[in-house]
């Protein structure tokens, strides 16, 4: 059985190819104005002059976070799910916190989910399931999205 990359890996991938591009952008920027003389020849004092500005502006927290933004690819795949005809295919597995195990549950019973949680009606009661909990969802036994 041949697996893609998890979402977090997918994420963390894309996130380093990012901060890959500035990094190679502003060395051209720099590169054309190296010419004109400057107080920040010295690297050192450029590289923590940069880093301080991308830390204050909050911008390196925003967009490099590697696990920042995971919940978007179950969500978009639970929407994916929540549209299909034939519901009963899928199964989703998450992490019972309470038990310490993980616990699957069919996707048909899965009656609606609001920002970053899953309800679920079973046994008459309502069981909510935070979208970080979800380890794994399969269609017919076959993965198709993992954390």
């Amino acid at each position: 059985m041949v697996y893609g990359l998890r979402e977090s890996d997918k994420h963390f991938l894309w996130s380093l190819i990012g901060a890959i591009g500035i990094i190679l952008f502003w060395r051209g920027i720099w590169g054309g104005i190296d010419i004109l003389p400057s107080p920040l020849d010295r690297p050192e004092l450029s590289f923590f002059l940069g880093l301080a500005i991308l830390t204050f502006s909050g911008l390196i927290f925003k967009e490099f976070d590697p696990l920042g933004g995971l919940e978007k690819g179950v969500i978009d795949v639970l929407h994916m799910i929540q549209s299909h005809p034939e519901k009963k295919d899928y199964m989703i597995t998450y992490h019972d916190k309470l038990n310490k195990k993980d616990v699957n549950i069919r996707a048909d019973d899965i009656k609606q989910f609001e920002k970053s949680m899953l309800l679920i009606h079973e046994g008459g009661k309502e069981i909510f399931i935070p979208l970080h909990r979800i380890k794994s969802i399969h269609k017919k036994g076959e993965v198709i999205w993992r954390m």
